[in-house]
């Protein structure tokens, strides 16, 4: 059978990244086509990869401001040729699902999320620094980019979200039933050590509005709370303005020390609205448990009172009631570390392989209908 495996960009390390690691693992000899790679910051495990891009690669400062050049991005996944290929991996957040497949082949596509810039437009360009009529300009092209991003996900065999908030998305954005299989967690990575944890909280994020940092460093700020924050970003300066002595930013940091912070916390807090959210079993498969914002991805990841608490306003004030209730808590961190074992990487390839299985099989059968039907 043969594979290729189709992506966004591959410009950063992120859980899509990841995604597109494990396909890789999955078909290590299939080739990964995307629309721009930056090779500096491609993942260890995609490193032997046979990654091919796009004419987008060739534009000038392409890997600094690729967010400017969102009108071009359906362009250069229409032009990858990936006919001949009995099977089309995509990992999509955006454009890859947009790309052409050939007679007979069949299209699966791990969405994480609709494509932000065209159905969640505001959210999407608070992280992008243009000016404000670029901006007004950038909105004409919302209603096309809808419009191209549902026709393109009608001609996708199998469309499957990474969590129930991207499902309840793909419904409104798309009208489809899509199947859920929760992203992987490279769970062998983290262990739960023997001990009381350290007095701290933590943060462990890219810094930028979006997320909500925010919250978290008034709320420890206002109840003396010690809160390390581990990350960077452009909304860093805005913090630090924020926070009082008790919070401490530690800006990026190694692997191995991400993991040790991990293990040593109070809780690992999580103030924002994301689509699944990788960090939160992260910290769980440390044995460590969560303070979460009960809406989107959190919704999979947490277990109320079990692995987490919830606040249910996204507030300062809701924030610091649930801290102090969650001083009132016995953890048990294997429990904790048990839960997380649930959204490995090995149960993600089980499911996946079985849902690529059953579609091939359809596909047979199909076929094979066809071929009946045509002898008489």
């Amino acid at each position: 059978m043969k594979v290729a495996i189709v992506h966004d960009y591959l410009n950063q390390m992120g859980g899509a990244e990841r995604v597109v690691a494990v396909f890789h693992k999955m078909f290590p000899d299939a080739p990964i086509y995307t629309t721009i790679v930056d090779r500096n910051k491609l993942l260890p495990e995609l490193q032997d990869a046979d990654i091919k891009t796009t004419w987008m690669q060739r534009i000038p400062g392409i890997l600094k401001k690729f967010k400017m050049f969102f009108w071009l991005y359906p362009f250069a996944v229409r032009s990858m040729n990936v006919k001949g290929y009995d099977l089309i991996l995509s990992s999509s957040s955006a454009y890859a699902k947009g790309v052409r497949k050939g007679r007979g082949s069949i299209h699966i596509c791990y969405c994480h999320t609709p494509m932000r810039f065209a159905w969640n437009y505001e959210a999407y360009m608070e992280s992008v620094q243009v000016p404000n009529n670029v901006k007004k300009l950038a909105k004409c092209f919302i209603r096309p980019l809808q419009t191209w991003d549902r026709n393109n996900s009608k001609h996708v065999d199998r469309l499957i979200a990474n969590s129930t908030i991207v499902k309840e998305r793909i419904k409104q954005c798309y009208e489809m039933n899509a199947p859920i299989i929760f992203p992987p967690v490279e769970i062998s990575r983290f262990n739960a050590i023997e001990g009381e944890p350290e007095d701290y909280f933590l943060v462990v994020s890219r810094l930028v509005s979006y997320k909500r940092i925010d919250l978290a460093v008034e709320a420890c700020t206002q109840l003396g709370q010690r809160l390390l924050v581990v990350g960077d970003g452009p909304d860093r300066q805005r913090l630090e303005r924020l926070a009082g002595d008790t919070v401490t930013f530690l800006g990026r940091r190694s692997d191995e020390e991400v993991v040790r912070y991990m293990q040593h916390c109070k809780a690992l807090i999580f103030p924002g609205i994301e689509d699944f959210g990788i960090t939160p079993l992260e910290v769980n498969a440390c044995g460590r448990p969560i303070i979460a914002y009960c809406v989107g991805g959190a919704l999979d990841t947490v277990v109320d009172e079990q692995t987490g608490l919830f606040f249910e306003e996204q507030s300062v004030s809701s924030l610091m009631a649930t801290i102090d209730q969650f001083n009132q808590y016995q953890w048990n961190s294997e429990r904790i570390r048990q839960h997380a074992e649930k959204f490995s990487e090995h149960l993600f390839i089980e499911q996946l392989q079985s849902s690529i299985e059953s579609l091939l099989g359809t596909r047979e059968i199909n076929t094979k209908i066809t071929e009946a039907e045509g002898s008489y």
